[in-house]
């Protein structure tokens, strides 16, 4: 598949480039970061390097889909389609940098992500899971308000450099209504 950039009303999601090495390094030097995303750890800027050289190819193979999230021309976070089989099926991941949380941007992000996947013209899915470690409650706000339906627990399903995992599953359907949906586990 060839790389596509994407854009929203303030973002531009495109394939991270070699200038966006020491961006993705700093931000992956954040705790959450590294507590809630399969980021190597320690991670060194030979990660964000081999990340960026990575994606294109993992591209073109069909089956991972990157982008980096950017607000006027600046790398903030990174947002991409995973796990796509070729049934219809794929998973949403993504990450902001600590300085850029907040305002809405992800959840742009996101939403022209998800108008793509859906699409004839992108990756023409069906369904999109959202996966979290049990715990992180911003990711999960995130998909909530994206219209994610929450549909359970996965125990031990997840795991990083350094932790194995209960996990948070939730699952969007093309048909879906794509309104904020109330999630039991975000009732407190």
């Amino acid at each position: 598949m060839e790389p596509v950039t994407l854009r929203s009303a303030r973002l531009e999601l495109s394939l991270p480039r070699e200038e966006d090495v020491d961006a993705i390094f700093a931000a992956c030097q954040d705790p959450g970061i590294q507590r809630y995303t399969p980021v190597p750890y320690p991670y060194e800027r030979t990660h964000a390097e081999a990340f960026v050289a990575q994606v294109p190819k993992d591209w073109e193979a069909g089956r991972h889909l990157t982008w980096g999230i950017r607000e006027d021309d600046e790398l903030i976070g990174t947002i991409g389609l995973y796990r796509l089989e070729g049934d219809g099926n794929g998973e949403i991941g993504f990450w902001m940098a600590p300085d850029s949380r907040g305002g809405g941007r992800l959840r742009e992000a996101a939403d022209t992500v998800i108008d793509w996947a859906f699409s004839a013209e992108g990756a023409s899915l069906t369904r999109i899971e959202w996966r979290a470690v049990v715990g992180n409650v911003a990711s999960a706000r995130v998909a909530s308000a994206l219209g994610f339906r929450y549909e359970g627990l996965l125990r031990q399903a997840l795991a990083n450099a350094k932790h194995r995992d209960d996990g948070w599953i939730a699952g969007l359907v093309k048909g879906d209504e794509r309104m904020p949906q109330p999630w039991p586990v975000l009732e407190n």
